[in-house]
């Protein structure tokens, strides 16, 4: 019985595999730069998103995963940016059949980065590769310190780090250091960028590490 449900769960990340495979090279042979976004509900993910646009100096295209409703969506598209919108209905992640029927309705007129905000969880999306050149998590203090601990696949899945609302250090009982010596057990190398969604910290130096990775990817 366990053979049987460990060959289904393969199964079902080798189809998933194959299908981000073609998200991924249909989305290069347009010019995109994929993000896979990952975080808990509230720890800021599409405020970082509108931070980080300001210092993008390309095109920016969004998909938004939910679970329910297109607030998120709807907000961007005020700011005329180009966004697509992912219901789930119940699923707790984003998947690449999800994504491949995503990104083939959308138009790409011009090379740039595609931010895919996975839906609010910082345990499945990191199960699941769905046709991203990288994955940024973006993590709240007000989350609490000790998540590396308990969400390990996260942060060892991650190309990149956001630590957010910063600002707000001063009234909590975060413990950087713990956090940190955590995240470097399980992830040595992403870069770690503290922000603050509030006040704007901290996003242009993320969004050069972001134009970087896409220029390299380009070039390949």
């Amino acid at each position: 019985m366990h053979m049987v449900k460990a060959d289904v769960k393969m199964d079902i990340y080798s189809h998933n595999d194959h299908i981000a495979g073609h998200v991924r090279e249909y989305l290069g042979k347009h010019g995109i730069y994929a993000v896979n976004v990952m975080g808990a509900p509230g720890a800021g993910k599409t405020t970082s998103l509108e931070r980080l646009m300001k210092h993008l100096p390309g095109k920016v295209y969004v998909i938004e995963g939910d679970i329910e409703s297109d607030l998120d969506t709807e907000r961007l598209r005020r700011q005329n940016v180009p966004a697509a919108q992912i219901n789930t209905f119940g699923a707790c992640h984003l998947d690449a059949p999800l994504v491949h029927n995503a990104v083939h309705a959308m138009a790409f007129p011009e090379p740039g980065i595609l931010f895919i905000e996975n839906v609010g969880n910082l345990v499945c999306p990191a199960e699941l590769t769905i046709g991203e050149n990288s994955k940024l998590l973006i993590v709240s203090v007000t989350d609490g310190s000790d998540k590396p601990y308990k969400y390990p696949l996260a942060f060892e899945k991650a190309d990149v780090v956001l630590l957010n609302k910063v600002d707000l250090l001063p009234y909590l009982d975060f413990d950087e250091e713990f956090f940190m010596k955590g995240l470097r057990h399980l992830n040595k190398v992403a870069p770690v960028f503290k922000v603050s969604g509030k006040t704007g910290e901290g996003y242009a130096e993320a969004a050069q590490w972001l134009t970087r990775a896409a220029a390299s990817a380009a070039g390949q």
